[in-house]
């Protein structure tokens, strides 16, 4: 069998959509977690003085002080992966476009962190790591939208095979067998009789 047999028909179909169902949703769990981590850090530092002996103030402003908004997406970005597991089909898709669009915002506070002018001292890793992870988040988010109809839904591998019924299964198939329409009583009589109450 070559290389490019391999992966094809329906296991290999489902198999590589688990996996891009996988990196999917790690892009979105991973992005959205730096953000909402990055977003919590210390964005700048303001000092102002005071007369002696009076201690400077430092005014400490991070993210979530700057853009309150801004961990409350990256938070709802970070409970979408979930919904991507939970989902299938177009609902999985809308879910997808969701947090594509929550991803971009969450990369756009990162941005205005980077170019505003916050005053003070400025720390401008943080924001550069928030619009890293909103991006992340977004490219998971986008990726779902696109592809995410055909994945399989969580947990397919444990669902019960349907299993077709022949002719020699006539109770499964909903015919009356040998035992149907007798009593237990007559049943165990039988048994007693030494004959087979099953046979026709």
């Amino acid at each position: 069998m070559s290389g490019a047999d391999v992966g094809e028909g329906p296991e290999g179909g489902v198999t590589t959509g688990r996996r891009q169902l996988t990196y999917a949703v790690l892009f979105g769990l991973v992005g959205a977690a730096l953000a909402l981590w990055a977003a919590t850090r210390s964005w700048s530092v303001e000092v102002t003085a005071r007369p002696a002996p009076l201690p400077a103030v430092r005014d400490v402003r991070s993210g979530a002080a700057l853009l309150p908004w801004l961990p409350a997406l990256a938070l709802v970005a970070l409970a979408g992966g979930g919904a991507v597991l939970a989902t299938r089909g177009w609902l999985r898709r809308a879910v997808g476009v969701l947090l594509g669009v929550l991803g971009l915002a969450v990369a756009a506070g990162g941005g205005y962190g980077l170019v505003a002018d916050l005053g003070g001292v400025v720390s401008r890793q943080w924001p550069a790591l928030c619009l890293l992870g909103g991006l992340l988040a977004a490219v998971g988010g986008g990726w779902t939208a696109l592809r995410g109809g055909g994945w399989p839904a969580m947990g397919a591998r444990y669902e019960r095979p349907t299993r077709t019924v022949t002719e020699s299964e006539p109770e499964a198939a909903g015919r009356p067998g040998p035992m149907a329409g007798r009593r237990t009583t007559e049943a165990w009589d039988a048994l007693d009789r030494g004959e087979d109450p099953t046979a026709t």
